[in-house]
């Protein structure tokens, strides 16, 4: 009787979603170490919270395009969606669990959100966002502004990923600047196509702003006024020539003064940052200071980095006033585009630093020294095949295993081990009970 045919399902992932070779994702891994090491450097605590939530929170502040790329899903008779981003969910948070916090609230979350939009180059439907937001009660003082930015400079600084600037403004001074030309209400408009200047140009800006029919003269005003740049005093400077008057401009340059003095107390280099009105993020959500980072290197990425300060973050769950101030990094575009530029370094397959290859000598005789080898904290592998030793060193070789313990006879009867350092080939021969303290010295 003829055997059945076997119909095969070509493997594949869907389009938007991005899964790492073993090299690529221990290189991932260590990025998201040195993230979380840079916040808790700051006294951020981490937080997690579920990828579904109800409907009706993650819906709470949604709108327009937002409401369109959210994944929902009926179980029962409950409606549920995957988080579209960090923020809705901490606000929920907070509001459920405010009695129990302890105000300032200092929080980090590194998770997978989605968004079900159309997958292009640096767009994923599924994609890590690290967060950190510091919240406090009716009031939240300027100096936590000055503090992400800290935060955000040991980040960049820790990844090691080139020269990076970290652009700082005020949200109140657009708005201002809008309002004092009598635009205050096309300024919701105006600031999106504002946002939109350092990748579109100038040249296409005031092309939408004529195509608003807004006057020559507030165009010029308008484009003058981003333009602005040099030293961070010196911008102060030209912002209080500007001949722009109003409260809430008033109100946005003293503020971003006051911030950018905490961030000189904070011995911040001034190489890494600086003050840019261009700069505006979304009207209807931060108030006050705004951040964006870009890699200095690589412009063409964009902004890596963004956030800004907001006067209520869970408006829609509680009545109590909580604002807040953070920043996100969207780590698997940043991951995904340094990959892509062979900016990643990936010459490891295994978290591996210690191969234990036994040379005419029973494998399981070399099981207690990995053993020990673990418990000196040293990450041990035991090669099990039998293999020549040839073919054992290639193998560490091709995993990015740093060292190479060879267990002969010679080396069993005299229970010592040779240890080959596999970059400079050199080998020393010590004591098997040295082994984990010799190791661990040479991998600190």
């Amino acid at each position: 009787m003829p055997m059945a045919f076997k119909k095969f399902i070509k493997p594949s992932i869907l389009p938007g979603f991005m899964e790492l070779q073993t090299n690529e994702q221990l290189a991932f891994n260590e990025f998201v170490a040195k993230i979380r090491e840079s916040f808790e450097l700051f006294g951020f605590s981490p937080m997690d919270t579920p990828i579904i939530e109800k409907s009706e929170i993650l819906l709470a502040k949604s709108g327009g395009d937002t409401e369109k790329q959210i994944y929902e899903v009926q179980k029962g008779d409950t409606q549920l969606a995957l988080r579209f981003d960090l923020t809705v969910p901490l606000a929920r948070y907070v509001a459920q669990y405010y009695k129990q916090l302890t105000f300032p609230f200092k929080r980090y979350q590194i998770g997978k959100v989605y968004r079900g939009e159309k997958p292009q180059k640096g767009r994923f439907r599924e994609f890590y966002q690290c967060d950190i937001d510091i919240i406090d009660k009716e009031k939240l003082g300027l100096i936590n502004d000055a503090e992400i930015l800290a935060a955000i400079y040991f980040v960049f600084k820790n990844l090691g990923v080139g020269d990076f600037k970290i652009y700082i403004n005020n949200r109140k001074l657009l708005s201002g600047l809008l309002e004092f030309l009598g635009l205050g209400d096309m300024a919701q408009e105006i600031i999106r196509a504002i946002d939109k200047v350092e990748r579109d140009g100038t040249q296409q800006l005031e092309a939408q702003l004529r195509a608003m029919k807004i006057e020559e003269m507030k165009i010029g005003k308008i484009l003058s006024f981003i333009s602005i740049s040099g030293g961070n005093d010196e911008v102060l400077k030209l912002l209080r020539e500007a001949g722009v008057s109003g409260k809430e401009f008033e109100q946005g340059l003293e503020e971003l003064g006051n911030v950018a003095s905490y961030v000189k107390s904070m011995e911040i280099p001034e190489s890494s940052w600086e003050i840019k009105p261009s700069i505006a993020r979304g009207l209807d959500y931060y108030t006050g200071t705004v951040y964006e980072t870009v890699l200095t290197d690589y412009p063409d990425l964009g902004s890596v980095c963004g956030g800004g300060r907001y006067d209520d973050l869970a408006g829609y769950f509680t009545k109590q006033q909580l604002p807040g101030v953070g920043v996100s990094i969207g780590l698997t575009r940043l991951f995904d585009q340094l990959n892509q530029l062979d900016l990643i370094k990936k010459d490891r397959n295994t978290p591996t630093k210690f191969l234990i290859a036994a040379v005419d000598v029973p494998v399981e005789k070399c099981f207690a020294l990995a053993t020990s080898t673990r418990s000196a904290g040293v990450p041990t592998e035991v090669y099990t095949k039998d293999d020549k030793l040839s073919k054992k060193l290639d193998f560490a070789n091709k995993m990015g295993i740093p060292y190479v313990g060879i267990v002969g006879a010679d080396e069993f009867q005299n229970n010592a081990i040779a240890i080959k350092d596999m970059a400079s080939g050199e080998q020393t021969r010590i004591s098997l009970d040295d082994a984990g303290e010799y190791l661990r010295d040479k991998l600190a």
